[in-house]
């Protein structure tokens, strides 16, 4: 039952995650005006905000004018689910369930703001940056002196390869979006998994960057956003990182 009423949860968290990235996107407030269609301005009745089910049922068409919705809702609304679910089972329902569940939301809705218009909202920062530290004040996520390194970590490390990128090649190779992005996620996790996650990161976005080359989906020199595999990344580290890590000290130290 706990398990059934924190999946119907998340679908509705993944729906507001929704409002939030089109919004964001369009410069709208999330708070007014109320739901409504894209296409036509329609305001949407109940029946219209069930998370996945309406999609179903209306066969990906607005009710009103028959304009097409984008996959991306239900797909978020998903992912939320799964997420929460993964966490939920990680932690339980705990403080640290609740922070990491915030982490999660700002990355989604961060990543399909990075995908669909290639930058990340400064905003969206900030709220990251001031929860972070409140979070690790209060003890939920990790100590506050592991929070304010991984911030450090994350942010330098990111830095400095932007740096390098711009001095040697010429251009740049890290976005600034990117770096405050792994500074944010460091307050959350600490510096070990902040770390984590930029290996992973990169290894991720190498080779999801080489199939979209050779699937001729992006040309070479194309702007390819990173923040999606960062936000990646930090999952893994949130819920395997440990894991992971303690496997690479037995393994090969």
């Amino acid at each position: 039952m706990t398990i059934l009423l924190m999946a119907l949860f998340s679908v509705f968290l993944g729906s507001f995650y929704n409002v939030c990235i089109h919004r964001a996107m369009s410069g709208e407030s999330i708070v007014y005006p109320p739901s409504h269609c894209p296409e036509c301005r329609h305001p949407l009745a109940p029946l219209d905000l069930i998370p996945i089910l309406s999609y179903i049922f209306l066969l990906g068409k607005c009710r009103y004018c028959k304009a097409k919705i984008s996959i991306r809702y239900p797909i978020i609304e998903l992912i939320t689910a799964v997420l929460v679910l993964l966490l939920y089972n990680a932690y339980g329902l705990t403080w640290q369930f609740v922070s990491y569940t915030f982490l999660t939301g700002l990355l989604i809705i961060i990543s399909f703001i990075d995908i669909e218009q290639q930058f990340i909202p400064n905003k969206l920062v900030v709220i990251g940056f001031i929860f972070g530290v409140l979070f690790s004040l209060a003890g939920f996520t990790t100590q506050f002196w592991n929070a304010i390194l991984g911030l450090i970590s994350g942010a330098g490390s990111l830095l400095i390869i932007g740096l390098v990128s711009l001095l040697v090649l010429r251009k740049e190779g890290m976005g600034g979006g990117d770096i405050k992005l792994l500074g944010v996620i460091g307050l959350f996790l600490g510096w070990k998994l902040t770390l984590l996650t930029l290996f992973v990161s990169i290894y991720i976005g190498g080779i999801f960057s080489i199939f979209l080359l050779l699937l001729g989906i992006k040309n070479k020199g194309e702007y390819i956003a990173f923040g999606p595999f960062i936000s990646l990344a930090s999952l893994i580290a949130l819920l395997w990182g440990r894991d992971i890590i303690q496997w690479y000290v037995v393994s090969f130290l």
